[in-house]
């Protein structure tokens, strides 16, 4: 087993020698700093377990370098020794999120019994969870032999993200690899799942869930009837509504935000929605603000709609298509619409937000963890900060902690707005690749095709050879669709072996698994 490195900050460290050789002697690692600029220094260069902090020192205090160690590595447990028992002291150290609080003089027996504390704790707290996931395991494993339906798909998608975010505090890698098995069986599933049950939600009519039923039972909420049932209903309160949708932001992804959002917010509901096909912005959020799907725009509003092979943004029409709904529902409220594609523009919004007071509703489509998503295909450094799903998800939480987005849902706050956070779609790291064979117009989507005289392997895909089943543009006589399964991802034979290890372990959308399809929509009131 390593040795715990202990990072030990006092301006009078050189009276704590005693100390640090009696932990030494107990197996431990010690290094030393004499200032928080000098720990904060040490902290970026060098991995540590723990780190003891005096709360009394010159320079950048005990408290300033807290909060700098906390930003800089959240999970790291840090002791505060202080000469202090003034109350509000222990308050703000606690508030900081200390893991421990002593009281100098202190004596070598003090930090052993700390240290054992916390770290063993940690590790109880580790062996917990995986005797818990052990048992659930089995659970689990017996649901995906049933007759699942829509709702019960939504049960079972929410346990696996529940254990993958426990998992990954745990240092058991195998308990990480069975749970990532689960994951694929349960995907293999819920592909089939859909392959049976998809077009015939969608031929069951526009119906709520509690109407609409297809071959697989209750038709669920998707992209072109979620607001309708939920967004709808929130306008006949007295509340200022903001709908913040954030493209592309799985469900685990906003698990993860959560506790940051929950600061501000309380959550009045919190439910799964499916993402209709193929899960891309193009279709899916056109569907999602027109309450339409994409055939159906194309055929109502044919100024509002663009194919793959037309020119100009695909979502350019999302404001039109919006009150357009709204019109449908009869609601003539004053409302906004918003496209956040940058930093600058983040922060414009966010200086904006009182005068959107004057609207009943307002619409922020916030793009960066699809181009998050992106630049970790396209950029070696993204690829190396995000290299597993662990790292992908705090890189997601480290942007949303810093991000004009967090300062725009602070000021909804203020201003006593009532939020809803949703997405349009999720997405899946690929790792197996797929050959397909298209002419020079099939669309260049990894998740999915658009095209004619497509060759393919039926296993990988859904295969749609009438888009009208799954109301889809045609745009031409023989166009067919094929979606990718599980974590499949297409590549054509021309320098195939180069284009599966460019794209294998890359994040990507548009075709069916339970990261693409079950997506977060939540209603938020200010506490």
């Amino acid at each position: 087993m390593n040795k715990i490195n202990i990072l030990w900050a006092d301006d009078e460290i050189d009276l704590l020698r005693p100390h640090i050789l009696f932990l030494k002697e107990k197996g431990y690692e010690v290094k030393t700093a004499k200032s928080g600029d000098e720990a904060i220094g040490m902290m970026q260069a060098e991995l540590f377990d723990i780190v003891f902090l005096d709360e009394n020192m010159p320079g950048l205090s005990g408290m300033e370098t807290l909060s700098r160690i906390k930003n800089h590595r959240a999970d790291i447990p840090v002791v505060m020794i202080t000469k202090h028992e003034e109350e509000h002291i222990m308050e703000d150290a606690i508030g900081s999120k200390i893991s421990d609080y002593l009281i100098k003089p202190v004596n070598p027996n003090q930090i052993l019994l700390s240290l054992k504390k916390i770290l063993a704790g940690r590790q109880l707290v580790s062996e917990k969870t995986t005797l818990n996931y052990q048992q659930e395991f089995r659970q689990i494993g017996m649901s995906l032999n049933d007759t699942l339906t829509a709702e019960t798909w939504k049960d079972v998608y929410k346990k696996l993200v529940y254990w993958e975010l426990e998992l990954a505090k745990s240092d058991d890698e195998s308990m990480s690899d069975m749970l990532s098995m689960q994951k694929q069986e349960a995907n293999s599933s819920f592909s089939k799942f859909i392959e049976k049950n998809y077009i015939s939600w969608l031929h069951a009519g526009n119906s709520p869930i509690s109407s609409g039923r297809g071959v697989g039972g209750e038709v669920p909420l998707l992209s072109h009837t979620i607001l309708k049932n939920k967004l709808n209903p929130l306008l006949d309160r007295k509340e200022n509504v903001f709908l913040l949708v954030i493209d592309n932001l799985r469900y685990d992804q906003w698990k993860m935000i959560q506790p940051k959002i929950n600061e501000l917010f309380k959550v009045d509901e919190e439910l799964l929605y499916y993402s209709i096909l193929p899960t891309v912005t193009q279709f899916a959020r056109n569907a999602l603000f027109a309450g339409l799907m994409p055939s159906e725009i194309e055929k109502i509003h044919p100024d509002l709609w663009k194919n793959e092979e037309d020119e100009g943004g695909k979502n350019q029409f999302e404001p039109e298509l919006m009150t357009l709904q709204l019109k449908r529902w009869g609601k003539d409220v004053k409302h906004s619409y918003h496209k956040i594609l940058s930093l600058s523009e983040g922060k414009k919004l966010a200086d904006n937000i009182s005068n959107l007071m004057q609207n009943k509703l307002n619409v922020i489509v916030y793009n960066f963890v699809d181009m998050l998503s992106h630049a970790r295909t396209e950029m070696e450094v993204i690829r190396e900060l995000a290299d597993d799903e662990a790292a992908y998800r705090s890189l997601t939480v480290s942007w949303f902690e810093h991000s004009p987005l967090h300062d725009i849902i602070k000021h909804i706050a203020e201003k006593k707005g009532l939020l809803v956070i949703t997405t349009d779609h999720g997405s899946i790291r690929v790792t197996t690749p797929s050959k397909v064979v298209g002419d020079r117009n099939t669309s260049t989507n990894l998740r999915y095709k658009q095209g004619k005289s497509l060759s393919y392997d039926k296993r990988d895909v859904l295969e749609v050879r009438n888009p009208d089943d799954v109301f889809l543009p045609r745009v031409n006589v023989s166009t067919s669709y094929i979606f990718a399964k599980q974590d499949k991802f297409f590549a054509y034979p021309n320098n195939y072996n180069h284009y599966a290890q460019y794209y294998r372990n890359t994040i990507q959308h548009g075709g069916i698994s339970l990261e693409e399809m079950l997506i977060p929509f939540v209603t938020l009131s200010v506490k």
